[in-house]
């Protein structure tokens, strides 16, 4: 089972990698999984994990599945954060 706790989800390096890929631009599995020393469907499992706590969404262009920054997502990441600020 996935969890759907974001700040698990940020722990893994790769996952972090990902997402500051995706903050630059949307991109689709193969075009992320060139900057990662490991496979595509390891890409895919670390995709899945970002989808399954909202800090990715996915989108199909044609035959493509395209992944974004879900910028809603991190809406909880953020109030947890800023709290040490307030």
């Amino acid at each position: 089972m996935t969890s759907t706790d974001p700040f698990a989800a940020i722990a893994d390096p790769n996952r972090r990698y990902l997402l500051e890929e995706l903050r630059r631009a949307p991109r689709t599995v193969n075009e992320l999984a060139q900057g990662l020393p490991i496979s595509r469907p390891a890409v895919s499992q670390h995709l899945k994990a970002l989808l399954a706590c909202n800090l990715v969404t996915v989108s199909n262009a044609g035959t493509k599945r395209i992944y974004s920054v879900n910028n809603k997502g991190f809406d909880r990441l953020n109030l947890w954060l800023d709290q040490f600020w307030s």
